[in-house]
């Protein structure tokens, strides 16, 4: 699967797919946690575990749900940076996956708040600028993430922006357009300004939340009725040219792709359509498998089971 692998698919598949592991390590090197606090010392859970289970990465984020005062894991930018830092030292290998969502607009972890630059536009109000300047707003942003040890952006969204009525995608404004040659174009910036920084990327949402009514935080989605063949394009034309890194799946429901399992559970889809029908031979990451539409139908472990079974190799 690797062999034809881009240099960066190959830095990732470094990374969490390695050799000559032990059963347990390969499992281990599957996961991405979540996980509260902004430090990371040698007796913290979250060291503990990266260590014992050989973690293969964690996901930061600036809200802290339980209590609206205190930072999930961000403060400001020293703290992050020694975040980070605390975090790589914790993996045996030093070579940690830690991602943000990092799109700009709406969704993005390092705020000015925090002291980072923190106003990136919204995907949606890409096109008011030139290529040239599309590249260096990319490549600040992800200057920014380098900086302070985030190697690993959950971002671009290459969901296409065709209902109007979608509350995550359109209305949001995190698509670049409902044009899949456009939204695969500004996507491509994203993703190169980012290699040029050493930060990985992740495309999502496959195979298409941009047709979706409903939120997958929340419950179960179904998008049979209003999902179009054309939200594949952007993924089809990136794998064409080699950029991806990693494609990460949703947990919405269509029918005519599998009657039975949601997207991130679904053989039909990864292996049937992303791989074989699309060429993708990188890395697949799930959605977060915490949210409501897979939570509130599957245990944890038939999820775990489900998940691997599907093909997904990160699991959220």
């Amino acid at each position: 699967m690797f062999n034809s692998c881009s240099a960066s698919e190959q830095s990732i598949n470094q990374e969490v797919v390695k050799t000559e592991k032990t059963l347990e390590q390969k499992i281990g090197s599957m996961l991405m946690v979540g996980f509260m606090g902004t430090t990371a010392y040698p007796n913290s859970q979250i060291c503990r575990d990266i260590r014992n289970y050989h973690l293969g990465g964690v996901i930061l984020f600036d809200y802290n749900p339980v209590n609206h005062k205190e930072p999930k894991n961000i403060s400001n930018r020293t703290q992050l940076a020694n975040l980070t830092t605390q975090l790589q030292n914790c993996s045996v290998d030093g070579k940690l996956l830690i991602s943000v969502d990092q799109e700009g607009g709406r969704v993005q972890r390092l705020k000015s708040k925090y002291g980072f630059q923190g106003n990136f536009p919204k995907a949606k109000d890409i096109k008011r600028f030139s290529d040239n300047q599309v590249r260096n707003i990319y490549l600040d942003m992800g200057m920014e993430l380098n900086s302070v040890g985030i190697n690993y952006d959950l971002a671009p969204v290459v969901d296409l922006a065709i209902n109007k009525k979608n509350r995550v995608i359109y209305k949001l404004g995190r698509s670049f357009g409902s044009n899949p040659n456009a939204v695969a174009h500004y996507s491509n910036i994203f993703i190169n300004a980012m290699h040029e920084n050493g930060v990985l990327t992740s495309v999502k949402h496959f195979p298409g939340h941009g047709s979706s009514l409903g939120d997958t935080h929340k419950g179960f989605v179904d998008v049979i009725r209003l999902w179009k063949q054309k939200e594949l394009e952007p993924y089809r034309i990136l794998t064409q040219k080699g950029v991806l890194d990693t494609v990460m799946v949703s947990h919405v429901f269509n029918q005519k792709l599998d009657a039975k399992y949601p997207a991130t559970l679904s053989y039909k889809t990864v292996n049937g359509i992303l791989r074989n029908q699309l060429g993708f031979d990188g890395v697949v990451i799930t959605d977060d498998l915490q949210m409501g539409a897979i939570a509130h139908r599957y245990g944890l472990k038939n999820t775990l089971k489900l998940a691997i079974n599907a093909g997904d190799d990160l699991l959220l």
